[in-house]
């Protein structure tokens, strides 16, 4: 059986000797996927003593971070979810807290968050507060305090609130079964030393806790913070305590076991039924994998049913892909992106329903129209990149965009397909035996490694070297399947299915897209060779400024292309005419000796 984190979390918060607690804090510990996915979270903030509110903006922090966070997007990262909240948190705070002139109607608070998700920890940190972390009888301060002195006064620097900008401190840490959290405000730290926390942690590590609940924890928050207010401490105090108990393992067997408690399907003919689908069309029957037009037998209701080939039965990468095609494609919703749907019954094999869609790939498109104009191009890229914006939005990166994965729908639209090679943020954080590489039939395997994704020739060449994709590797892809539908050809030499490596990006010799098309203008030219750059590095950083200079001349393209050698603007062209030189010399050669 799968082990599954556990995280025992307890706080305890005074206001000591002031008349009101600005200090907040608030935890959540989800089971199941919620847990797997999103991780715990713990946050403690101290509302800054200036203002009349302090205390709604320490609440308000702590409770909407909480909220906020786990209402994100599954695909997103830990660091990307979090920051987007406390962006929003930060600009609400200092929107409502600017409204007076008075410094007293200011939200300003400080803040500290932990997030354990699989067998790491991300901090996140503005202010004063502070998170320090016991492991092995060693206390370690993980968070750096945003204060300076003046007038013999601490001061804060950086807090939510304070500023329309925000700078969070980052950190990522592997966590230990056993390791214990602190969180602190300043009514606890400045009042306590280094060696008196310690003392009191090496207790907690020692004892032997109860692990059905977190009032042991509480407890001892709790003596920390009178320890303090016996210190002579003037502030409100809270300390909150998080230990790691278990953290998560899932053996292989076990992860195949999930994977293939549903069988797959055999391979079925029209007038076959599956679960309520009669079997109208086979659309595509493959050594992977088996497309069928299908009718819901109660609604009468058309879908495209995909389901694994018997071949792939028992191999849990392969699985891993198919079930996560479906989890995408449930995921974005977007009118260029094919949408994938919940089934209406029970499942009782492997499969997953998506959108029926009469049209044609874009091969088959480029099949039918080999010199298509340079606007119609255009419009097909941009269509295109407005799909691949939407797995951006998510925290996606599509790995495998060719033109056999893009449908053209009867109405024109573009339709992106196939999501089993997807790298998703959120999901690479949690960790999984399902991590070797598999590559077979030209097609790599995903895994949670930096393993080469999809189609050898429209992969970006970070993938051969081992490197993890981004979304210029995505827009590499679009700008390989924008260079083909223009030339007809490829802008490297091609390569074979198993050429799956490089030593670096030199190997690579860009084809200039002229030679095949000299009609096209040179800052086209000069906007394929940038958007097909081997480096990403070199290539466009977003997508808007390859659509931008796609449409528009790019002024410094056209100085570029005319300046550079004729072996870089034209090799054919270079070589011909050098072997005309040769050929003229031997001649004069000749001559002379006659």
């Amino acid at each position: 059986m799968a082990q599954q984190l556990k995280v025992r979390i307890g706080g305890h918060s005074i206001a000591g000797i002031k008349e009101e607690n600005q200090d907040a804090f608030a935890a959540h510990i989800p089971d199941g996927p919620q847990q797997q996915m999103k991780g715990i979270a713990c946050a403690l903030a101290d509302g800054v003593s200036s203002s009349s509110d302090s205390q709604i903006a320490s609440q308000t922090a702590v409770t909407h971070f909480l909220n906020d966070y786990y209402s994100t997007p599954d695909s997103w990262t830990v660091k990307t979810a979090a920051a987007k909240v406390l962006t929003g948190l930060n600009g609400w705070l200092y929107q409502h807290g600017n409204r007076g002139n008075r410094a007293k109607d200011s939200l300003v608070t400080t803040f500290a968050s932990l997030i354990v998700k699989s067998t790491t920890a991300h901090l996140f940190h503005v202010g004063d507060s502070r998170i320090y972390r016991y492991r092995d009888n060693s206390l370690e301060q993980l968070t750096r305090d945003h204060s300076s002195t003046y007038d013999n006064r601490s001061v804060l620097t950086r807090a939510l609130g304070i500023d329309p900008h925000l700078d969070v401190d980052y950190r990522k840490e592997t966590v230990e079964q056993g390791d214990i959290f602190l969180f602190s405000t300043d009514g606890l730290h400045e009042f306590l030393s280094n060696k008196h926390l310690k003392h009191r942690l090496s207790g907690i590590e020692r004892s032997t806790l109860d692990k059905s609940n977190n009032k042991n924890l509480e407890a001892e928050a709790k003596q920390l913070v009178n320890d303090a207010l016996e210190a002579g401490s003037d502030d409100n105090i809270s300390c909150v305590l998080a230990r790691i108990d278990q953290l998560p393992a899932e053996e292989l067997e076990e992860a195949h076991r999930k994977l293939t408690e549903l069988p797959v399907p055999p391979v079925m003919k029209v007038g076959n039924s599956i679960d309520g689908y009669q079997v109208l069309e086979v659309i595509f029957s493959g050594t992977r994998s088996h497309l069928y037009l299908v009718k819901d037998e109660e609604t009468s209701q058309l879908y495209a049913l995909k389901t694994p080939s018997l071949n792939y039965a028992d191999d849990p990468l392969y699985l891993d892909g198919f079930i996560k095609e479906e989890w995408v494609g449930k995921r974005i919703n977007h009118p260029s992106v094919m949408k994938i749907f919940n089934p209406i019954r029970r499942k009782k094999f492997l499969y997953y329903l998506s959108e029926y869609i009469p049209g044609q790939t874009l091969r088959q498109w480029m099949l039918d129209n080999p010199k298509p104009s340079l606007d119609k191009v255009r419009e097909l890229i941009k269509q295109i990149a407005v799909a691949v914006r939407a797995f951006g939005r998510m925290d996606m990166v599509h790995q495998d965009l060719k033109p056999e994965n893009i449908l053209i729908a009867h109405n024109g639209r573009i339709k992106i397909l196939d999501f089993g090679t997807v790298r998703i943020a959120g999901i690479d954080e949690i960790s999984s035996p399902l991590n070797n590489p598999r590559q077979d039939n030209g097609c790599a395997r995903q895994g949670n490694n930096n393993t080469p994704q999809g189609s050898v020739n429209y992969v970006a060449p970070e993938y051969l070297l081992g490197e993890k994709g981004t979304p210029r590797s995505d827009l590499y892809s679009l700008a390989v399947i924008c260079y083909e539908l223009l030339t007809g050809s490829l802008p490297y030499k091609p390569r074979s299915t198993n050429e799956y490596q490089i030593k670096g990006y030199g190997e690579l010799s860009y084809i200039p897209a002229r030679l095949q098309r000299p009609d096209l203008p040179e800052w086209i030219e000069g906007t394929l060779r940038k958007a097909c750059a081997a480096d990403p590095e070199r290539r466009y950083p977003v997508l808007s400024e390859f659509l931008f200079d796609l449409n528009n001349p790019n002024r410094a393209f056209q100085i570029s292309e005319r300046n550079k050698p004729l072996i870089e603007r034209n090799p054919l062209l270079f070589w011909k005419g050098l072997c005309g030189v040769l050929l003229a010399a031997q001649l004069v050669q000749l001559i002379f000796l006659l």
